[in-house]
């Protein structure tokens, strides 16, 4: 039996609560806020016990789950990893490469089990599309765009809206395109990026970022939290024998349309609702990495990679200038 332990217990913190509780190899031993009305609700809701600190969730927990906004993540991770523990950390890794640094040198000085928590790759679309690429189906990829976005997040303490906390939509939302493009793509060059993060606008961030692959691929990616009408996703990978395309708003989530000699012909793939929720798979392959003693597909280098193409973006929203990588 993996005994768990979550650290901070809001929208996420439940999120990865509800996956455990199918997982019947699985006890969260114990969880911790340091807000202590919400951890009193969240263990009288699903009957777990709390942990009156960090030292005695540690103490009753193999695998430690950090659900806490960016800003806190190093504060938690590094114990924890220096513990011997096994640690899933929620994206981004943390707020400053500095602090992401840390984490990195942590896991290899202490050799332990750690996976920042990149869900999109366990989504079934994002996850298919990367195979299908991977595999050659449309050729070489000389475009990808990308949207992510939907209305300003908000929590009780509005901790989004403090762009030192939170990183604003670059950080905290399109780390999820970042991570799947460099898996997808492999490493990027340079980075170019416009936005509203530095104009100081109440609960209203947007975001338009190129980037250019050593691979010479072009990648544009769009977030934002300015949508009122829901939140919404759609990529499209442009390569030199085919496309693929996905739209959340469509019924048919994801298409093939493959070139062929002597005409265009349209493969669709409907969509294939999973069996288990992406939060459900993500978490399922940490414990089953964690049981079996072998290193996640998501690394802790995967994360700072991450972190430091979001940062790039940032810097160059916020001077106006190309920034090289």
């Amino acid at each position: 039996m993996v005994k768990v332990g979550i650290i901070g217990l809001g929208t996420m913190g439940r999120q990865h609560m509800d996956a455990y509780r199918q997982m019947p190899d699985v006890a969260v031993a114990a969880v911790y806020d340091h807000h202590a009305d919400r951890a009193a609700a969240f263990a009288q809701e699903y009957g777990v016990p709390i942990a009156g600190d960090l030292n005695a969730l540690l103490a009753a927990c193999d695998l430690i789950d950090i659900c806490t906004p960016t800003y806190r993540h190093a504060e938690y991770a590094l114990p924890a990893i220096e513990a011997g523990k096994a640690v899933v950390c929620e994206k981004p890794l943390a707020r400053t490469l500095e602090d992401c640094q840390r984490i990195v040198e942590a896991v290899k000085t202490h050799n332990t089990l750690f996976m920042p928590a990149h869900v999109l790759r366990f989504f079934p679309e994002y996850r298919t599309a990367h195979q299908l690429i991977r595999n050659g189906v449309i050729g070489a990829v000389a475009a990808v765009r990308m949207r992510r976005g939907g209305d300003f997040p908000r929590t009780k303490s509005d901790w989004y809206a403090d762009f030192e906390k939170s990183g604003g939509v670059i950080l905290d939302l399109i780390i999820h395109d970042f991570d799947w493009m460099l898996w997808t793509l492999g490493a990027v060059e340079r980075v170019y990026a416009k936005s509203l993060t530095f104009r100081n606008l109440q609960h209203l961030d947007y975001t338009l970022v190129t980037l250019k692959f050593k691979n010479g691929a072009v990648g544009h990616i769009e977030g934002a939290w300015c949508d009122p009408g829901g939140f919404k996703v759609n990529f499209e990978v442009c390569g030199d024998a085919g496309m693929l395309e996905y739209d959340s708003t469509r019924q048919v989530a994801l298409q093939v349309a493959a070139r062929a000699e002597g005409g265009a012909g349209g493969v669709q793939v409907p969509e294939s609702p999973a069996v288990h929720n992406p939060y459900y798979l993500e978490l399922r392959h940490f414990v089953e990495c964690v049981q079996a003693g072998q290193t996640p597909e998501i690394t802790v280098d995967d994360g700072y990679n991450a972190v430091r193409l979001a940062l790039a973006a940032i810097e160059s929203a916020h001077t106006g200038r190309v920034i090289t990588l």
